[in-house]
């Protein structure tokens, strides 16, 4: 090598290529750190409910941003020129979603009549942000439903049905009977050459405090609602106490194998009934007033409904069992239903007609039939050793539904029988009088008057007063 060579100056390309690549590489980690903030995905908005007239009920408004997430939210109604702020949110940290209920109550200057309701969002993005506009043209209605009681009841028992009929403005939307947490739909069109007017079938029910009494509310399609009390007697109907005593026998070969759980059914007896008694219970109760709750807005029944032919009443409604084991009360329930006996493997009967709205198992009910007749009124039976319909078959009063037997918690071969209405268990034997139908249905039905109701309830009713108060 020559002196020349050695003496010649080292070339800077490694070191600017170095230099090079590390501002590549931390251009291109500013980009990935920075990249998300340049998301073009606008905010999402929705209603709840989602419609075209606003009253006083609050609106619930949901606002979402997967992105960078909420910067603001503003909700303005505007009407004549004007413009009224409902809220209005600064988002210190972003975030995903946010919920926010407003009111026209608390908009000062808003009238009835046309408006436009404008609801902005704005993400974090970089720079301004993106913004997601909804505008909705929507009419306001802050009035208040009218209503009006044409026929009611003067006397209704303890943990049985009573009937309204009333008239509501041609806006309404939803109406019922509610007492304690029972909701009770009305249904339009029912009454005879009245089809402005509404029936609703409400119940006292036998868990629900004597001195408590039902409001009748009605709300519009702008959420508006109107509320009237309902007053009747209530007639005192006396409820049974039992003490059931447990045995080994019954808890092995009954209560036990009706736990999925196969290590649960080795627990203590005790453990064992408890959790049928109670989870059990409840699961099929739930199951119940789920099946009952909804309802065909139309009646499938005529007259009064029939109880089981040659039938043995061998336990009530609503009677309070406290169950005992060794001597030791370990548990309670209510006896929601009638206990029919006959003789074994006796042919059930559909107490009215209507549809098929669950058969199969369930629980404690062992093999169950439920019937449909309408106007959220059901029938349910019980403890079937077969099961001759299926789910939707339309059946006639006295049709034959199964058999009679001793499946689920049932300590003999016989018919549990229960009357639900809007998924409420309800006193079954009032359904069995005709006469009973003919004062306090049949008259509603036919769009006879108040008046003309409550003289015809009054000589066969005044005798019967009760206490108000139930016993058990």
């Amino acid at each position: 090598m020559s002196t020349f060579s050695a003496d010649r100056p080292r070339s800077k390309r490694p070191l600017l290529i170095a230099l090079l690549l590390i501002v590549a590489a931390a251009v291109a980690g500013g980009g990935l750190f920075l990249w998300p903030r340049f998301e073009s995905e606008r905010p999402q908005i929705s209603l709840s409910p989602d419609v075209d007239m606003l009253g006083v009920a609050p609106l619930e408004i949901l606002v979402s941003d997967k992105g960078t997430g909420l910067r603001s939210l503003t909700v303005k109604v505007s009407q004549g020129g004007t413009e009224a702020s409902l809220a209005t949110e600064q988002f210190a940290q972003p975030v995903g979603e946010k919920k926010i209920t407003v009111a026209l109550a608390k908009a000062p200057g808003v009238k009835e009549g046309p408006a436009v309701l404008r609801i902005a969002a704005r993400d974090a993005s970089l720079f301004r942000g993106n913004e997601a506009m909804l505008e909705k043209n929507v009419t306001i209605d802050i009035t208040p439903p009218m209503v009006e009681l044409v026929a009611d009841d003067r006397y209704v028992n303890f943990g049985g049905v009573g009937a309204i009929v009333y008239k509501a403005s041609a806006d309404t939307a939803s109406s019922g009977v509610k007492i304690g947490e029972h909701f009770f739909p009305a249904f339009p069109g029912q009454v005879k050459d009245h089809p402005d007017r509404f029936l609703a079938l409400f119940a006292h029910p036998y868990d629900v405090p004597a001195e408590a009494r039902p409001t009748l509310i009605v709300t519009d399609k702008a959420g508006n609602r109107r509320e009237l009390r309902l007053a009747y007697e209530l007639k005192d109907v006396r409820y049974r106490k039992s003490t059931l005593p447990l045995s080994d026998g019954f808890l092995q070969n009954k209560v036990a194998p009706l736990l999925a759980d196969a290590a649960a059914r080795h627990g203590a007896a005790k453990d064992v009934f408890v959790a049928v008694n109670r989870a059990l219970r409840k699961e099929n109760e739930d199951r119940i007033a789920a099946i009952t709750g909804k309802a065909t807005p139309s009646m499938l029944w005529q007259g009064a409904f029939v109880q089981l032919s040659n039938s043995k009443v061998e336990a009530n409604f609503a009677d309070q069992r406290t169950y005992t084991y060794g001597g030791e009360a370990i548990d309670t329930a209510y006896h929601l239903g009638y206990d029919l006996s006959v003789t074994k493997h006796y042919p059930v009967e559909a107490a009215n007609s209507g549809k098929v709205a669950f058969a199969g198992n369930l629980g404690i009910y062992g093999g169950t039939v439920i019937v449909d007749h309408g106007l959220g009124l059901f029938s349910l039976y019980g403890h079937l050793s077969s099961i001759d319909v299926k789910e939707g078959d339309s059946v006639a009063k006295r049709q034959a539904l199964g058999k009679t037997g001793e499946t689920g918690l049932a300590a003999g071969d016989h018919l549990h029988y229960g009357v639900y209405l809007a998924g409420v268990a309800v006193l079954p034997v009032e359904w069995w009088d005709q006469k009973w139908i003919d004062d306090n249905i049949t008259p509603k039905l036919e769009g006879r008057s108040g008046q003309e109701i409550a003289r015809a309830q009054q000589p066969a009713k005044a005798a019967r007063k009760g206490g108000g108060k139930r016993h058990r």
